[in-house]
């Protein structure tokens, strides 16, 4: 074994989360060595949220051409998957090539090194034949990878995950998909949309489980108008392929396809890191963290492997936390000021380098308190961008149930809404408010509709801060707008 080479901090993982610890750290004057096995950025730019979100973008289009006869005249509307399939690749993804995001690293004075690490002990990490030792931490940001249910037969199958799904370049003529989540809600609508016969097989007894059950309602509604076949309560027991074909088989039905898209939920790998080498028990599904990030002595984790969700805006949230707790970390350990302000995530990497050089006093642009903030996740927002998106915040109302909140409901349909009536063609949605009635706060929300993840957005500062209801209700409302249902709904809360 090669002797360790002295750096500040090692990434293990620059998935989103990642590749900004590691950028930021190194903009501060750290020696900051990031490791990747795959493509720097992670899933997220390459089969994640920015192609599905082109495709997706794609398929409303053509949503919104077949609405013209309805609003103004004809419209003949023929798909062409070919112009989707080029833009993600070239504007998207480089053809999956991650030269920019290495360059875009490593001008921030970061160190790459491509291939896959795992720990070796405090401070520890082993890439190949490299040993990189870490004076003040290790973040580990390795992500998740689609989890794939034990079904007999299936692991003998081509089928697919959200990558082939993304990379693919001619359409098949019918798909299969198994799992009735957000990510196999959003590309069952689209390749239905572009002519794709599409069945999706759910499980639990709706798709979109953990949202309100009123959203699963409209989502499957607007999938079924688009020609979806959907089948919720089914437990596939078997599948087989016979070379053109997939057959899922699940009691006495079975369902087929010329492809197999299997989005089922992903999982963490932590045997694969070495963890256990700092104490941490790697049978687990999930890296637990608290709430500044730290997974064991010496070791922060960021991203989807913190089982938090797999949301690139968790991932960036957890971020600052972690540059923030890990540069407060670097001054206490070289016996520098209090950091007092200068690792706030407000502050960001100019603030953080400042604190690192060792400025007394010194304090990011608009840094607050001075203390390294906290993870807090009351207020995570989600959205699943069907059409329409389903945005919601907070706990629902069976969740504020389950804990014994003294809960009240507000819900209004947006069809109502003047907004709502005026959009006519692809309306269909609704707002909904679940309030804690002892506190008169707002802690959970639904916004389903044609722009329901932007509606989604006076919700969540509503949730994050507590606005007491009374306030919310003395608000000015635009005219006509979607968010203006909030406004019906708080009526109807009342």
């Amino acid at each position: 074994m090669a002797e360790p080479e002295i750096v500040d901090v090692v990434v293990v993982g620059l998935g989103v989360g990642g590749e900004e610890v590691a950028g930021r750290l190194a903009e501060a004057g750290l020696t900051v060595v990031g490791v990747e096995r795959n493509l720097v950025g992670g899933e997220c730019p390459y089969w994640g949220c920015i192609p599905s979100k082109m495709m997706i973008r794609a398929a409303n289009a053509l949503a919104e051409a077949r609405r013209v006869d309805q609003l103004a005249g004809t419209a003949d509307v023929r798909p062409d998957w070919a112009p989707v399939a080029k833009r993600i690749r070239e504007e998207a993804t480089d053809t999956w090539d991650d030269r920019v995001a290495v360059d875009r690293f490593t001008g921030k004075g970061g160190r790459f090194l491509r291939g896959s690490a795992r720990l070796d002990g405090p401070g520890r990490v082993v890439v190949g034949d490299r040993v990189l030792q870490a004076r003040y931490g290790i973040v580990v940001g390795t992500g998740t990878s689609p989890s794939i249910p034990p079904i007999h037969g299936l692991a003998d199958t081509p089928y697919w995950t959200n990558h082939q799904a993304i990379e693919v370049e001619e359409l098949p003529g019918s798909l299969l998909v198994l799992g009735g989540g957000a990510i196999g809600l959003e590309l069952a609508q689209v390749f239905a949309r572009f002519g794709v016969r599409v069945t999706v097989v759910e499980a639990a007894d709706r798709v979109l489980a953990i949202e309100e059950p009123e959203a699963s309602e409209i989502a499957e509604a607007a999938l079924r108008a688009d020609g979806v076949r959907i089948h919720t309560g089914v437990r596939a027991e078997r599948v087989s392929h016979d070379g053109a074909a997939f057959t899922v088989h699940a009691g006495d039905e079975s369902y087929a396809a010329q492809r197999l898209l299997v989005v089922t939920g992903r999982k963490a790998h932590l045997e694969e890191l070495g963890l256990d080498s700092v104490g941490v028990d790697c049978s687990q599904r999930y890296l637990p963290v608290d709430d500044r990030m730290h997974a064991a002595d010496g070791v922060w984790a960021v991203g989807d492997i913190t089982g938090e969700g797999a949301f690139t805006h968790i991932a960036m949230y957890q971020a600052s936390i972690v540059v923030a707790d890990l540069l407060d970390h670097v001054r206490r350990a070289r016996g520098g000021p209090d950091a007092s302000g200068t690792a706030s995530v407000v502050g960001g990497a100019m603030g953080a380098s400042s604190a690192v050089g060792g400025t007394a006093g010194a304090s990011g642009p608009g840094g607050g308190s001075g203390m390294v903030p906290r993870a807090d996740y009351r207020a995570l927002p989600r959205v699943t961008f069907t059409d329409p998106e389903v945005g919601a915040v907070g706990l629902t109302e069976r969740q504020a149930r389950e804990r014994g909140i003294n809960v009240q409901v507000g819900f209004a349909p947006l069809p109502s809404s003047a907004r709502g009536w005026i959009h006519k063609a692809g309306n269909e949605g609704f707002v909904k408010l679940v309030a804690d009635a002892d506190q008169g706060v707002l802690i959970g929300a639904t916004s389903v509709g044609p722009a329901g993840g932007e509606v989604l957005s006076g919700l969540v500062v509503a949730v994050h801060a507590a606005v007491p209801l009374s306030r919310l209700r003395h608000m000015i409302y635009a005219y006509p707008t979607f968010h203006r249902a909030i406004e019906d709904a708080l009526r109807d809360l009342s």
